[in-house]
């Protein structure tokens, strides 16, 4: 880096540019638990210029960039392992277009997915992906975010159309388009979802939208064991109910939630469910779900009869990974996710929570379970290194037992720092090598982002 990069972007950027400790600090960690050193400084991009004179003075000096949004990634994605300067898009924050007669919309990559559904409301219509976090529709499109609905709605995947997007020479490119589907071409966008900021900043992104469900219940129902929960689950999505959410939780982290969230849930394994569509479509589900409960020895379904209710009972689901951490005061949460075909669902979760139980490591079990996705979290003493090596490799059990199963070392998390092992484990070196040459071809100075998803 040549000596006269900073004063560069000080000059080009002004007070959107900031090198103090405490602003690097913070853009330098996310919630997971690795840590680096901070980015050199820190600037707030406001427009898509920004984003590109930003990428360009990088570029130009050789400096790694990393986009910024919310800074609720687990992987460490956020995190500066080759120096260089966060970009931050969460002053561009703006719905740019609605077009509600298509169920599309198109906004800037640091509104968060609250504030869109909250601008989107009146139309009646809502964008369903929900990874829990407040995050920003920009980190959720680069991590191919998914969360509590995806069982019904698809994941980013699915309901992103197009993009614009900078690249690494500071470019604008567009890919896709409105329309539903498109031939045309490689499908960029589909290659830039998920691609964890290593081969483009969004700086506009058009979704699909979807019509708010004229009823909505949501229910409780505890069983008396996991397996009981779990082949519930597999015998709802093998009979085709079109249930919108399905959350498992295990006894324990019942608990914990019911501290920290001020609950009084019963604690046993648990399935929080919520069903979408018509008065008459949302009972025939109902019905059909308690009656395959009932096969499993469920308790009764406790109903959530009110939208407060409903928002207080998955706002506590969602807070689960904070009522762990404090579950345990000090600690720190190694957190997983992997995502196996339904049909295996039983196996990997029951073997998976064996294995933490016999390890003697304090954990708790969350899983948008609908789509096989579930995640552990292991509550470690961040100074004690032995715990951190069992938590480790607990970790890459399960990984290690899911891609044997036919599943993937993340479903929603993204590969970041911490699965790189686990990507080639999955994919192969062929497909790893394919991977580092669309790298190499499209960021050919590895500035976005570099160490992410496998090591520059």
């Amino acid at each position: 880096m040549s000596p006269d990069f900073l004063p560069t972007l000080r000059q080009r950027f002004g007070q959107q540019c900031s090198t103090a400790a405490a602003l690097c600090e913070q853009h330098g960690s996310d919630e997971g638990s690795i840590t680096a050193p901070p980015p050199m400084a820190v600037v707030f991009a406001e427009s898509t210029q920004d984003v590109q004179d930003a990428v360009r003075l990088c570029a130009q000096h050789g400096v790694p960039i990393i986009a910024y949004g919310a800074g609720t990634s687990l992987e460490g994605h956020l995190l500066a392992v080759h120096g260089g300067i966060s970009l931050d898009v969460s002053r561009m924050n703006q719905v740019l277009q609605v077009h509600a007669e298509d169920m599309t919309v198109t906004v800037q990559p640091g509104i968060r997915r609250k504030a869109l559904n909250e601008a989107i409301k009146d139309l009646g219509l809502f964008f369903p992906i929900d990874p829990g976090a407040d995050a920003t529709i920009g980190g959720m499109t680069a991590t191919r975010a998914s969360g509590t609905n995806a069982v019904r709605y698809g994941t980013m995947r699915e309901n992103v159309l197009a993009l614009q997007a900078v690249t690494a020479s500071g470019d604008l490119i567009r890919t896709g388009n409105r329309a539903k589907k498109s031939a045309a071409g490689y499908d960029l966008t589909r290659l830039l979802v998920g691609s964890e900021g290593t081969l483009g900043i969004f700086t506009e992104i058009t979704l699909r939208l979807h019509p708010l469900p004229e009823a909505v219940r949501a229910a409780t129902c505890t069983f008396a064991s996991i397996a009981d929960a779990v082949h519930t689950v597999i015998e709802t999505i093998q009979m085709g109910v079109p249930i919108a959410r399905v959350e498992l939780l295990d006894a324990a982290t019942v608990g914990m939630v019911n501290r920290y969230s001020q609950l009084s849930l019963r604690e046993a394994p648990m399935l929080l469910m919520e069903f979408h569509g018509s008065p008459a479509g949302v009972q025939e589900q109902v019905e059909q779900v308690q009656a395959i409960a009932a096969e499993h020895r469920a308790q009764d379904f406790e109903w959530a009869e009110t939208p407060e209710e409903r928002t207080r009972l998955f706002t506590a689901r969602h807070n689960a990974y904070f009522a762990g951490v404090q579950s345990r005061p000090g600690s720190r949460c190694i957190t997983t996710d992997a995502c196996v075909p339904i049909s295996r669902l039983a196996d990997a979760l029951l073997e998976s929570v064996q294995d933490a139980q016999d390890s003697a490591i304090p954990f708790f079990l969350v899983g948008h379970v609908g789509d096989g996705n579930f995640h552990f979290g292991y509550l470690i003493d961040p100074d004690d290194a032995t715990e951190r090596d069992r938590a480790e490799q607990l970790n890459h059990r399960l990984v290690s037992r899911a891609i044997a199963m036919d599943g993937t070392c993340t479903g929603e998390h993204g590969i970041g720092i911490h699965k790189q092992d686990f990507l080639r484990e999955e994919c192969g070196d062929g497909a790893i090598a394919m991977m580092r040459a669309i790298k190499a071809a499209l960021d050919p100075l590895g500035i976005l982002n570099p160490g992410k998803v496998f090591a520059a």
